[in-house]
Parts: structure tokens; C-alpha cells; sequence
């Protein structure tokens, strides 16, 4: 399966964010209580890094975006492989962490991976169900800012916000945000699939940021989601 989602076409748009934590919306808030969560499963296949990362390689995470009633596997032993929902990659060495039901099932976060030598090196995701398609960009991000605390600190505080929007060969849309935070950057992917919204974090400290930088941006890329076809 390929990993890069992303044309190389020229990206359509870019814009500075405005860093407005106090104006952000309240819809979704009331969303997170009852937003579902997910199952998933790493595979075992290798992926070859791209030029510029070194001997780094990869693991594919297949992540089902199953209720919360159904984590833990009730229902079934199913081939997560041809039920998910999501793909992104992992990279080799990187640890889960195992996200409870209760945390599932009322802030959305359906996955994480962290770098054991740094755990504040990760990535995750989160989904929320009930959205046919995508906000304008500043509303998404301030509003995935309601559910996560720790990015409304990075938007208050960062010295640069940068969105853009980009499509992969199917036409569907994916928004990309690139946080510059004191201490820490932020890699965020939005995008809307199945009338659910799916936001990916790649988050890093700066000296990690610094020295991973072709990993880290591997990562966002990665991210997809498939299609049921």
C-alpha cells in the first residue's frame, strides 16, 4: 500500500492561522462526549524509507474506527487488515500506547505510538463521528483545540501557525497545519471520510524536530484514509 497520499502537485493554498484560543467554537465540544472510538492493528510489513531518512523504517497501522462498545474485541475476531478505516505508519522502535475504553469513548483518541527514548515524540489519532465535511481550516483547528489542552497552549503560544489544503488522487481533501510552538512543533491532518472527521497528530519537541525532521514529516504523509471499496 503506498504511503504517500499526497500529489506532487503544487499546494493549493497557505495561510497564517490566527491564534484565537478564546474565540473557538463550542459545537464540537459537545460532540466529544458521545464520539466513538476505535480498534486497530499494526502490521508486521516493513516500509522502505524515502530518500533523506536514513536507515529508518516502518511499520503499517491499520485502525478500524470501531465504537467504543466493541474495544477489546467483542463482536467477532474480524480481519482488522480489511475493515480499516485509517492507515498511517510507525515508525521501527516506537512503542503504543494502550488507549482505555473510557478514554476512547470520551475524547476521541483512537490510537498513539511515542519514541520510548523521548515519549513526548508521538503520534496519535482521534476521530469524532457526525461530520459530513470539512469546516473552513480556522475552525477545525481551533475547534480540535476544545478536546486537547495541550494544543490550545501550543496555539496561544506559537510563533507561527501555517495551514494548508491538498487533495490526494481520489479528489479528497486533507488539511494540513504546521504548528511552531515554543519548545514543540505540531504536524496536524485533518480530513472528513464515512460521516466521521479524523484529525492525526505528529508531535515533537524541538531538538527532536530538528533531528527527526524527515521522519517526522514521513508521518503526517503517511496518514490516508481507505476507502470501502
Amino acid at each position: 500500500m503506498a504511503t504517500k497520499i499526497f500529489l506532487a502537485s503544487p499546494v493549493i493554498s497557505a495561510t497564517r492561522t490566527p491564534i484565537v484560543p478564546k474565540a473557538i467554537a463550542s459545537r464540537l465540544g459537545t460532540s466529544l462526549a458521545a464520539a466513538l472510538a476505535a480498534t486497530s492493528v499494526l502490521t508486521m510489513v516493513p516500509v522502505l524509507p524515502a530518500a533523506g531518512e536514513g536507515n529508518q523504517t516502518y511499520k503499517i497501522y491499520y485502525g478500524t474506527a470501531a465504537s467504543a462498545a466493541n474495544y477489546g474485541g467483542y463482536g467477532g475476531n474480524s480481519d482488522r487488515k480489511t475493515s480499516a478505516e485509517y492507515v498511517y505508519d510507525v515508525p521501527e522502535g516506537w512503542k503504543e500506547r494502550l488507549v482505555s475504553k473510557v478514554e476512547k469513548g470520551t475524547n476521541g483518541t483512537d490510537s498513539e505510538f511515542y519514541n520510548p527514548k523521548k515519549k513526548t515524540e508521538k503520534e496519535y489519532l482521534t476521530f469524532l463521528a457526525g461530520f459530513r465535511q470539512l469546516a473552513p481550516r480556522d475552525v477545525i483547528l481551533n475547534n480540535l483545540a476544545l478536546s486537547d489542552v495541550e494544543l490550545q497552549d501550543l496555539i496561544a503560544g506559537a510563533d507561527k501557525v501555517v495551514s494548508e489544503e491538498r487533495k490526494d488522487e481520489t479528489g479528497q481533501v486533507y488539511y494540513l497545519y504546521e504548528i511552531d510552538g515554543v519548545g514543540k512543533h505540531s504536524l496536524i491532518t485533518v480530513t472528513c471520510s464515512k460521516n466521521k472527521l479524523y484529525a492525526h497528530f505528529v508531535n515533537a519537541p524541538a531538538p527532536e524536530w530538528n533531528r527527526d525532521h524527515d521522519t517526522l514529516t514521513h508521518l503526517r504523509d503517511s496518514f490516508k484514509t481507505v476507502s470501502s471499496s
